[in-house]
């Protein structure tokens, strides 16, 4: 009998934060959140329940993730130490993996199941933290835009791993 192929690991949840329910306030980091199936992440006031303009139904903007690495080589790029957890405004910053090589594809984050659905693009804020940060990160594959296909837990230090294909079953 054959022991079972181990999951390979791609990366790891570093950091967890939450928009606050004042606009351009700063994030809150938490340690663990519950990730909402096709609603978001449970208590992020700018995602969580949000609904398209367009179509009246849940938008595919559910959660948002960002690398660890990318800030650091845009930190050093901009002259300072580093871009503090949490400022690049990102629900989940995490290490180990390239983001925009999964979008179109399920991962497994946690106990929750994300579907990457599109690269993310900057917002003005980003020069808040340093002038020039959101030019750096307008190129593509800086961070995703994902949408929750299965509830389930996230913690800070929780692996990232395949996860079943867009529209596929999973294996029993």
């Amino acid at each position: 009998m054959s022991s079972p192929t181990p999951i390979p690991v791609l990366g790891r949840v570093v950091s967890i934060h939450l928009h606050p329910a004042v606009g351009g306030a700063p994030m809150v980091s938490v340690a663990e959140v519950e990730a909402v199936a096709l609603r978001g992440l449970a208590g992020d006031r700018r995602y969580h329940g949000r609904k398209s303009r367009s179509t009246g139904l849940p938008t595919r903007r559910q959660v948002t993730l960002v690398g660890r690495e990318m800030l650091a080589r845009h930190a050093r790029t901009l002259g300072i130490d580093r871009i503090h957890p949490g400022h690049a405004r990102s629900n989940l910053e995490t290490e180990g993996i390239d983001l925009a090589a999964w979008v179109g594809k399920r991962l497994r984050v946690g106990a929750a199941l994300l579907e990457f659905v599109e690269c993310r693009t900057p917002c003005a804020k980003m020069d808040a933290v340093r002038p020039g940060l959101r030019l750096l990160m307008a190129a593509p594959g800086h961070g995703v835009l994902a949408r929750v296909v299965e509830s389930g837990a996230i913690r800070v230090g929780d692996a990232i791993v395949p996860g079943e294909p867009p529209g596929g079953d999973r294996a029993a």
